[in-house]
């Protein structure tokens, strides 16, 4: 590959009728294939009671996940509940980003277009899991709170309590804004790094031996923090949608600041 050809937009490859395959659903469809066969392995070898280092590892990941879970969320029954959820989007997160680093991505084109494009790569994606999130967020809080009581929790009457009414506008704008900063970010980083691997394999030409071994290992330790990322702002923003606003007891008191904290330790 003696050029560089980037896209925002995952392009299409082929098209199946009237249905449309870009690059990002055809390594997103190996990645995700892949992810469902390691989980199934982990899982049918758990229930058969064969162990070995690998499921000694996922049972630990997954242990520590759950129980980091069962902390953000402050409810055990509710954590459970929720943590199938937000553990699933990490390995689709982190396995679809690893399978960037794969020999011919980004270099084995049809035309002028890559064959392969990671998902993460790709906005719709992001977009879908992070609309997930956002609303898997509000019908557990309808559970808690119910309808009309979640539905208060972002329009209230601005005679009676003004404060509370601007409070509720500006959660409302909030849930917005957290669609679009969790979409954005795994998007943005996952782009920028299948950039950056094309540039060094060009720019370092003899030396890319060398040099994208060092790279890959970068995407791979990325790829692990944005795929937790994406697992702690699920947990974090379906903990705030649980929380009861109003509530003067101290032991139910979640204060802006506190809020803030939370949100900003996982960004």
């Amino acid at each position: 590959m003696d050029s560089l050809h980037f896209s925002l937009i995952a392009e299409p490859v082929f098209s199946i009728g009237s249905f449309v395959v870009t690059n990002a659903m055809i390594l997103g469809s190996m990645s995700i294939v892949t992810m469902l066969a390691v989980l199934f392995y982990a899982a049918n070898s758990v229930g058969a009671g064969k162990y070995n280092r690998f499921i000694g590892l996922m049972q630990w990941c997954i242990e520590g996940f759950l129980g980091q879970a069962e902390e953000i969320i402050g409810d055990k029954k509710i954590a459970r509940k929720v943590f199938p959820l937000a553990i699933t989007m990490f390995f689709a997160v982190i396995v679809s980003y690893w399978f960037k680093i794969l020999p011919g991505v980004g270099s084995i084109t049809v035309g002028d277009v890559p064959i392969f494009r990671a998902l993460p790569a790709d906005l719709n994606f992001t977009f879908a899991l992070a609309i997930i999130a956002i609303i898997a967020s509000q019908v557990y809080a309808v559970q808690k709170h119910g309808f009309f009581g979640n539905v208060g929790r972002f329009f209230r009457n601005p005679f009676k309590d003004p404060i509370g009414a601007f409070e509720g506008i500006l959660e409302f704008v909030g849930e917005f804004s957290r669609l679009v900063a969790m979409s954005f970010r795994l998007f943005g980083n996952a782009f920028a790094g299948e950039i950056l691997l094309l540039i060094t394999a060009i720019l370092a030409g003899a030396f890319a031996v060398a040099a994208l071994p060092l790279v890959m290992a970068f995407e791979l330790f990325v790829g692990f923090i944005q795929a937790y990322v994406f697992f702690v702002l699920t947990l974090i923003f379906t903990s705030l949608a649980l929380q009861t606003h109003g509530d003067h007891d101290p032991s139910h008191d979640h204060s802006p600041a506190d809020t803030s904290k939370k949100a900003t330790a996982a960004e």
